[in-house]
This record gives C-alpha cells, structure tokens and sequence, in this order.
C-alpha cells in the first residue's frame, strides 16, 4: 500500500446510538507494512535473488530466468538470448514443475507471463576486470545493486517515464547461474515483474504500459498474516489480516489534477462506508464485528505514473501494531484471534454521547 487511512469501530456514540466516525493516521500501520517490505527483500534474496532471476541449482548451466550456453539446448536459453524490450516470457513455477523451471518460453503479451522484457544489460561491456573472463560471480546482493543502478532507468525510459514505484510491478532483472556465469555468460535482462510480499512471481496479462499500475486485490481477495504483518493471497478461510471490500477508481471523482490526501479521504470515507455496509450486509455489521475500516492513498508520483484505484479494505488492527489474525470471510461467522468477536454493548437508550471537541475534556 501507499497511504492508508483507517476508520476505527467502535468508538464514541452519536446520539442515535451509532459510533461516531473516527478517521486516524495509519501511521502505525505504514510502518507495518514498510517493514513488510523490507522483509519481503530479505526473503526475496533469500529465494529468489530480489530481481526476479529465479535461482535453480547448479546442476544446470543457467538459472531459470538467466541465459547460458546454447549447448544446453534449453528452450529456456534460447527464450532467454533472443529476448528483447517488449517481449514477455512465462515459466511454469517451481511449486508446479518439482523445481525444473525448464520451460521458460516467449508468450504474447495478452497471455498470462511472468515477466516482461524492458531492455538489455550487458555486463560484458563493463569496464574493469568485476565482470571479466574468470570473475567471481557476483551473487544475490551484487545483482540486486546493478537492478537498481542499471534497471529502473532502463525501466523509466521503457515505459516513458510512467513506472508508479509503488504500484504493482516492479523493477526486475534475470541473470545466469553460477554454471551460466562460470561459462561466460554475461548478458542480463531488465523489465517488469508482479511479486507478491514474499517475493513470489505472479502471472499478470498485458503490457503494464497498456494498464493502471495500481496496487490494487480484487474485491473479496483475503492477505494472510505473519506475525501480525499481512503477507500474500490466500483461502479466506485460513487466518488472514484483512480482507479486501472494494476497488475504488479515483478518476472518476477527480478527472483533473490529482487531488489533495485531505480531499482522497473526504471522498473515500463515503465511498468505503458504503462498500464496506454493502459488502458486509448491514450498516451495524463492521462493529458488531469490531472490525477497522481503512483505505489508500494515492501518492503523487503515482497519479503521474497514470494510477487511479485504491483498495477499501476490513481487517482489525491491534493495539501493539499491525493485525489481529481473522478466520473466515467477514461476510459470514468470522474468529478473530481465535475467539469470536463480542459486539460493543449499545448506547443507553435515550442519552446521547457527543464525541467532545479538540481538546475539550470528557464528558463526566
């Protein structure tokens, strides 16, 4: 996520006995998932070298997503070396294929893939003996450093200055082996991937010039949880940190210049109410349910970028940061940690609990 907002219930009551809207910073709650990220880099090096070059063992003379000598005779080399910028390659995942990954093949780009190509990097033109005949190969972190250095401008000018960095693609880069690299291979590919916060490649359909980049789930897609930190899609039925209610076009409300954070959160707080009273089938339900409604936002560089969606999203934030663990889909009988939500008790009929104004102290 970009920014986000939360709504938090229940709170204060109005005086018709409804909560009494409350909109925080979810400043908490970014740098929950700004650790996420870095823990998704952490994890990504681990597994799949961060850039996207999935790493095979060295059994063979490329990794799955680098080139190697064509004495292989691989269709995954000859994918690989005859790629270029706008082409886009696909591979059936480890967790399909037992690990072999050897059907790296080009795809046309309004099919599934899983990356696609931005541009060339030809470490054999380097200057200096780091990339030489006999160099020592570079590994995980060094080829993380030459995907920022060299691919997001490669990626930049590919897409004509329009990448949204916070979107949902990112920057990748495959590379060789050690095998591959032992045996002079030198060329890498830049382009474009769509990894999940552990690091894992989604297949994604069409040109990401051609479409938002929002990052953005589809409506009723639950985000598991770890330690108390969101990871990646799953069953809605397996423990989750929230669950997505709706997606919101923000062009369509502002059609011209990008809108302050003040006027995204003004708009959004009607919208997402709706959604989420919709989405849950009643207007008591989110309560009842001690459940936090929340949003994005969208920064600037990517309303540039051509973004214009966000996600409302329902989960419940705890107290020590990030989220409780939800079972089950919000729609129906949901645990939280466990245990079922007990709703709040209502408002005394009859008496009214102002929500007191700034600074103002409690009512006694």
């Amino acid at each position: 996520m970009s920014e986000d907002k939360i709504e938090k219930s229940p709170d204060p009551v109005d005086p018709q006995g409804t909560p009494a809207k409350k909109t925080v910073s979810a400043s908490r709650t970014r740098r929950v998932l700004a650790a996420v990220a870095v823990g998704a880099v952490v994890a990504a090096i681990a597994t799949i070298a961060i850039s996207g070059g999935l790493n095979k063992d060295d059994s063979s003379s490329v990794s799955v997503s680098g080139g190697g000598p064509a004495a292989t005779g691989s269709t995954r080399d000859d994918a690989f070396t005859a790629a270029a910028a706008g082409d886009c390659l696909n591979w059936t995942p480890a967790t399909e294929s037992g690990g072999d990954r050897t059907d790296m093949s080009k795809v046309q780009c309004g099919t599934e893939h899983r990356f696609e190509v931005a541009g060339p990097l030809d470490l054999s033109v380097f200057p200096g003996a780091e990339f030489g005949p006999g160099s020592r190969y570079p590994g995980a972190l060094r080829f993380a450093e030459l995907r920022d250095e060299h691919c997001t401008p490669i990626v930049m000018s590919y897409l004509d200055s329009k990448f949204d960095p916070k979107g949902k693609f990112s920057v990748g880069l495959m590379f060789p082996s050690e095998s591959g690299w032992a045996s002079g291979e030198r060329a890498l590919r830049c382009g474009l991937q769509f990894s999940t916060t552990t690091g894992e490649l989604q297949p994604f359909v069409g040109r990401v010039a051609d479409q938002d980049q929002s990052n953005v789930w589809d409506v009723g897609t639950c985000i598991g949880i770890n330690q108390n930190l969101p990871t990646d899609p799953v069953d809605c039925a397996k423990p989750h940190a929230y669950e997505v209610i709706s997606v919101i076009d923000l062009g369509t409300q502002f059609p011209g210049a990008m809108p302050s954070v003040e006027d995204q959160d003004r708009y959004l707080e009607g919208v997402c109410t709706q959604a989420s009273n919709e989405y849950l089938g009643s207007a008591d339900a989110l309560r009842d349910k001690t459940l936090t409604l929340f949003w994005d936002n969208i920064s600037l560089e990517s309303w540039l970028a051509g973004s214009r969606r966000v996600n409302c999203s329902i989960g419940k934030e705890v107290e020590t940061g990030g989220f409780a663990a939800i079972t089950g889909s919000a729609k129906g009988e949901i645990l939280i940690n466990g245990a079922a939500p007990v709703p709040p008790p209502a408002a005394p009929e009859g008496r009214s609990l102002p929500t007191p104004l700034p600074g103002a102290a409690p009512p006694s």
